[in-house]
């Protein structure tokens, strides 16, 4: 099964693209974490209130499927590996720079999520927790613990999902900008790589020339002598 997903993975990877899976993981995970960062900002100028606690629910709701995803990429990545491309070719700290950027982006991925479900779980009954907000999700096992170690959690929790915020603020930019250079700037094939891939149009029929498309066909005319 596995070298079947890596044989049919190798006909994108061998141009130099990422499969359609990788993308569609790559763009999916881009827009919830853009409307993350949006929504978060949102919910904090919410005052308390029913309006705050919707605010916080959809941010979990949104927040948990990014936790799922990221666990499913991070799997998918260890079994397809990705294209060799430009990318590859660049300067030895460009390279390593991207790797960290990787790197970070997973530490936000999980640690965003899982910190926000701590600080839910901490608190004291703010409400169901619920996947993309249809699928049922437990709650840490946190309330057993004394209320002073649940609020040092939260605290502790909450300094985490506030610094990786900024690292994400920072990350996403400098990611978008670097992709946009090596595109337009460096002519590579970086950003080519993960956009989806559109099929080309079928070549149009070949166009019937002037004389021909004039010609009457039909039978000849008859002479113009008659019979005696």
């Amino acid at each position: 099964m596995i070298e079947r997903l890596r044989a049919w993975a190798r006909t994108y990877t061998d141009e130099g693209r990422y499969t359609p899976v990788g993308v569609a993981f790559h763009w999916i995970m881009a827009a919830l974490v853009v409307f993350q960062l949006a929504w978060g900002v949102y919910a904090s100028w919410r005052f308390a209130g029913g309006d705050k606690l919707f605010a916080l629910q959809v941010h979990s709701a949104v927040g948990l499927p990014i936790l799922v995803l990221a666990a499913l990429r991070l799997v998918w990545r260890m079994l397809i590996p990705g294209p060799v491309n430009d990318a590859d070719t660049l300067d030895a700290w460009q390279v390593v720079l991207a790797r960290v950027t990787v790197v970070v982006f997973y530490i936000c991925f999980f640690g965003l999520p899982l910190s926000g479900w701590a600080m839910w779980s901490a608190e004291a009954e703010p409400g169901p927790l619920r996947l993309a907000g249809v699928v049922p999700w437990p709650r840490m096992p946190f309330d057993e613990l004394p209320l002073e170690t649940r609020w040092l959690i939260l605290d502790l929790a909450n300094d985490v999902h506030g610094i990786l915020v900024i690292a994400l603020l920072l990350l996403v930019p400098l990611h978008a900008g670097a992709a946009l250079k090596h595109h337009f700037w460096e002519r590579t094939d970086v950003l080519r790589a993960m956009l989806p891939e559109v099929p080309d149009e079928p070549a149009p029929p070949p166009a019937i020339p002037s004389a021909q498309r004039h010609t009457r066909k039909g039978p000849p005319l008859r002479g113009a002598s008659g019979a005696g």
